[in-house]
């Protein structure tokens, strides 16, 4: 692993090619353009207001039904730089009710998505990757399979919540 100093020569080196800054661009566009798309064809979802845009590991907005605000639970729509991958990640709006729910998948023995294995450093409870190669070649196509993949797993999360009884709220 190289120094901070190497680092940071590097990544100049990389910002001056000027690619870096338009694939970047071109990414926080289109997320906000998804975000937007959402926001209009799902008006009675919660939309966040902003796009995290984190440290490059990743990007997300918060895109769920009131059902899961009013238990504490977020949806998030990432992009994962490490995998350089859509996913979607249901969250606790904060620890206290992500480790409830977290107990709450890990003891029925759900296993439609993938639960986190500890919570230690996890935004997430349960993680499912949308789309593993995304082609930004057609963004239309790309937002279809994002907003499909989404409604199912919100679907598939709330169909698990129905059946539970004493569930945890936020």
């Amino acid at each position: 692993m190289p120094s901070l100093p190497e680092a940071m020569q590097e990544f100049k080196a990389q910002l001056q090619r000027g690619v870096v800054q338009q694939a970047y661009r071109g990414l926080m566009d289109y997320l906000m353009t998804l975000k937007t798309y959402l926001k209009t064809r799902y008006p009675d979802y919660f939309v966040s207001g902003g796009l995290y845009q984190g440290y490059m590991d990743m990007a997300y907005f918060s895109f769920h039904p009131e059902a899961f605000k009013r238990r504490g639970l977020k949806i998030a729509v990432v992009f994962n730089f490490d995998t350089f991958a859509f996913e979607v990640w249901l969250g606790g709006y904060n620890k206290q009710v992500q480790a409830q729910y977290w107990a709450l998948f890990q003891q029925s023995g759900w296993n439609q998505y993938p639960l986190v294995p500890s919570l230690k450093g996890e935004d997430a409870i349960v993680t499912h990757t949308l789309v593993e190669t995304p082609d930004f070649n057609d963004l239309d196509a790309l937002t279809q399979r994002i907003e499909a993949g989404t409604l199912t797993f919100i679907g598939e999360i709330e169909a698990f919540l129905s059946a539970q009884n004493d569930l945890p709220r936020g």
